[in-house]
């Protein structure tokens, strides 16, 4: 298996299990926060993975407004279906982030959490999306910064093979450090940016940290030569540093807010 990860029915679960750390449930209250729905207003979820971010999206916009949702795993979209099932408001389909399937200026505001980094083509996305906002519209986009990834290991060179080997499942690892200048090539404006940290100093279940691990580990067996064993030491060290004190887990993400420019009277008359 070559490229990123394939988002199959086990790794799709693996990834939701993640997603309902309360590390991750913070920042998807950060997330509706600075996204601000209002009642009656539609919504474009790029990347709805497990619906979870779009089942909270729907709750604000109500039966009055819509959420959309896009996503090329059928697993995901599976799952994204079931979770909104009372949610008739709501919509998911299998498409990709450079060919949006709606029209010009269908909805109010957009998100995209953890979609950008996995993309070749962010310019041609981040015009599908401008295209598919309304004048006066918004949109939030999440996404890491792989080079802010701090995790302590007393085996450097094993935890270095790992880190390569993890390297393979996205494309662009520092997005958010040019995320400002695409958003503005696109023609949006930027309103907000802040940092959400993923901060986790003890090994502990039910925390992003020790979910990630668990899911780096899995991708990263027979890449850079790593067998299931050496893989294993790796994941068990985690456990024995937590015992000892010294486990050590951080990673950032980006936060950007972008409105796309309310169209002139003048632009309206032309």
């Amino acid at each position: 298996m070559s490229g990123g990860l394939q988002f199959d029915e086990e790794t799709s679960r693996k990834v939701e299990a993640v997603y309902l750390t309360p590390d991750v449930v913070a920042q998807r209250c950060q997330v509706l926060e600075a996204l601000a729905l209002k009642r009656g207003e539609y919504v474009l979820d790029v990347g709805s993975g497990p619906g979870l971010l779009a089942y909270e999206m729907a709750s604000s916009v109500g039966r009055e407004g819509g959420v959309c949702g896009i996503d090329i795993s059928e697993d995901m979209l599976a799952m994204s279906r079931k979770r909104c099932a009372d949610q008739p408001w709501t919509a998911f389909q299998r498409a990709d982030a450079t060919h949006l399937p709606y029209p010009d200026d269908a909805f109010d505001a957009a998100v995209s959490a953890q979609v950008y980094e996995y993309i070749a083509d962010v310019p041609t996305a981040l015009a599908e999306l401008y295209r598919v906002i309304r004048p006066g519209g918004r949109v939030l986009i999440l996404d890491t910064d792989y080079g802010s990834l701090v995790i302590h290991s007393e085996n450097a060179l094993r935890m270095r093979r790992v880190l390569t080997a993890w390297n393979e499942h996205f494309v662009h690892g520092g997005l958010p450090r040019v995320l400002s200048r695409r958003l503005r090539d696109a023609g949006f404006t930027i309103r907000q940016r802040d940092v959400v940290p993923m901060f986790n100093p003890e090994y502990q279940e039910n925390t992003y940290g020790k979910g990630l691990l668990e899911l780096m580990a899995s991708f990263a067996v027979g890449r850079q030569n790593l067998s299931k064993e050496e893989v294993e030491a790796w994941l068990a060290e985690f456990a024995e540093l937590g015992r000892r004190g010294t486990f050590f887990f951080s990673l950032n993400r980006y936060l950007f807010v972008a409105d796309k420019r309310a169209a002139t009277p003048s632009s309206l008359s032309t």
